[in-house]
């Protein structure tokens, strides 16, 4: 059998036969797509249909138990089988659609790596239980792992029931495919696949957003008691928007609507009134309230409580920064360095220069830490001060701080030792380590060098 790409002129006949022969119809094309013929003898004998996988598959992530920002990250290394269509008659041609599938399949990743500039390393597919028994998936050596929600995509943030979960069906097109999903480093020839995970992105899962939930539901509700949406589902979103990096109240409001109606249902939120399955989610008027009158430390005590409950060991790498949010709230994260997700925050009201500012809430916020041995802590010229460097050394961990303007004397010396060959904080490059230091970098100080770099000034 030979799997070609139909030309730009076979296209409308490519579409009309699943149009007219195909229980799904031709379907709509998404996202990088990929027509395959399959031709026996010279003559066409199926037809497959690839495109992007779904989103998030219970069964599948399961089965891969790849993390969360993994998921986001390499999603497009997925492609699912979308259309399947055999032209011979049924029964005419025993073990055709097993023999095309596979022959498709032997062929899919260079002929996707030509195509979009980079190689899948797993395949997807569904089958309707109810009228097929997936024989040919069976025979080309699919994996049946479990079965959908039984739930259809009806807008960007809401999905119906359509009470027919289908099977789920997964093959791998790469020796260890699932180990490599997974791994901390992907094939070169993957990588150009590879989707950025939004800065500061926290995905929870169920158990995570209830137990959230039960956190804010304790608080008090600084607003008149008539209201609709209750104090625990309104802060745990703006908990969940914080953590997304959400920096604008604006910005808290648009991440609301991106809840999925089942999340929206744990949240507790009100039904639409005349539907009997979507929520309503809060509005701008309703943030602004709460965020502008509630407590803001004990908000942030109750999310460090619960970032810390959660977080079991510290990672490895930690950045400190703070945002403002408008002039209601500064928000000061200790984020994990590889996919955002904080550890610990605190608020302030300004930048510098009162009680309640950036450099003493992260003083304080260093103070309670657990013990850093093994971490690194990064940050930026505002926090490049002796106390926060001691606090961090003393509780075990580095420090790698950034050097502008208000370290005068600190700044100027490490410029000196910039202009030299070698970096005193990062070994001179050599091809077995292959570590360099990146062109142009702001000069930084780190506790790892202190026989060169002095502590920062006070």
């Amino acid at each position: 059998m030979i799997v070609r790409l139909p030309s730009a002129d076979e296209v409308r006949w490519f579409e009309g036969l699943l149009a007219d022969h195909h229980y799904l119809g031709a379907g709509r094309p998404v996202g990088d797509y990929l027509r395959q013929v399959v031709e026996r003898d010279g003559k066409a004998v199926a037809l497959l249909v690839w495109g992007p996988a779904c989103y998030a598959l219970k069964d599948r992530d399961l089965w891969i138990s790849w993390s969360a920002s993994q998921r986001l990250e390499r999603l497009k290394l997925i492609v699912q089988n979308r259309r399947f269509l055999v032209l011979a008659p049924k029964g005419e041609s025993p073990n055709l659609a097993s023999q095309a599938m596979g022959a498709a399949l032997r062929v899919l990743p260079e002929q996707w790596q030509e195509h979009f500039g980079y190689r899948p390393l797993l395949a997807e597919s569904f089958t309707d239980p109810e009228a097929y028994a997936g024989t040919c998936y069976k025979a080309s050596n699919w994996e049946a792992v479990g079965y959908s929600a039984g739930y259809s995509r009806h807008r960007a943030d809401f999905y119906l029931p359509n009470e027919r979960p289908k099977r789920l069906w997964l093959r791998s097109l790469a020796p260890d495919a699932r180990q490599v999903l997974r791994s901390g480093a992907l094939p070169e020839d993957c990588r150009a696949g590879l989707v950025a995970t939004p800065s500061g992105t926290l995905p929870v899962n169920a158990e995570q957003l209830g137990s959230l939930l039960e956190v804010f539901r304790q608080g008090p509700d600084p607003r008149d008691s008539n209201t609709r949406y209750r104090i625990g589902p309104v802060l745990t979103i703006i908990a969940m928007a914080l953590l997304a990096g959400r920096r604008e109240i604006a910005e808290i409001a648009r991440f609301a609507t991106t809840l999925s109606q089942p999340q929206r249902c744990r949240l507790g939120l009100p039904l639409k009134k005349g539907t009997r399955a979507f929520y309503k989610v809060p509005g701008y008027g309703v943030f602004y309230q709460v965020l502008s009158r509630m407590d803001p430390e004990a908000f942030a005590a109750r999310l460090t409580g619960w970032l810390q409950s959660r977080a079991g060991t510290l990672p490895q790498a930690l950045a400190l920064d703070g945002k403002m949010i408008r002039d209601h709230i500064g928000l000061l994260t200790l984020a994990q360095h590889e996919d955002g997700a904080p550890q610990a925050v605190a608020v302030y009201d300004q930048k510098e220069g009162t009680p309640r500012c950036e450099q003493t809430a992260a003083a304080n916020l260093l103070e309670k830490l657990p013990a850093l041995d093994g971490k690194i802590i990064t940050a930026d010229p505002l926090h490049c001060q002796r106390q926060h460097a001691r606090t961090i050394v003393e509780k075990g961990g580095d420090y790698l701080l950034q050097i502008k303007g208000n370290q005068p004397n600190l700044l100027k010396r490490a410029q000196g030792l910039d202009a030299l060959k070698s970096t005193p904080f990062l070994p001179t490059p050599s091809p077995a380590t292959g570590v360099s230091k990146p062109a142009n970098s702001m000069p930084s100080t780190s506790n790892r060098s202190k026989p060169i770099f002095p502590s920062p000034e006070p």
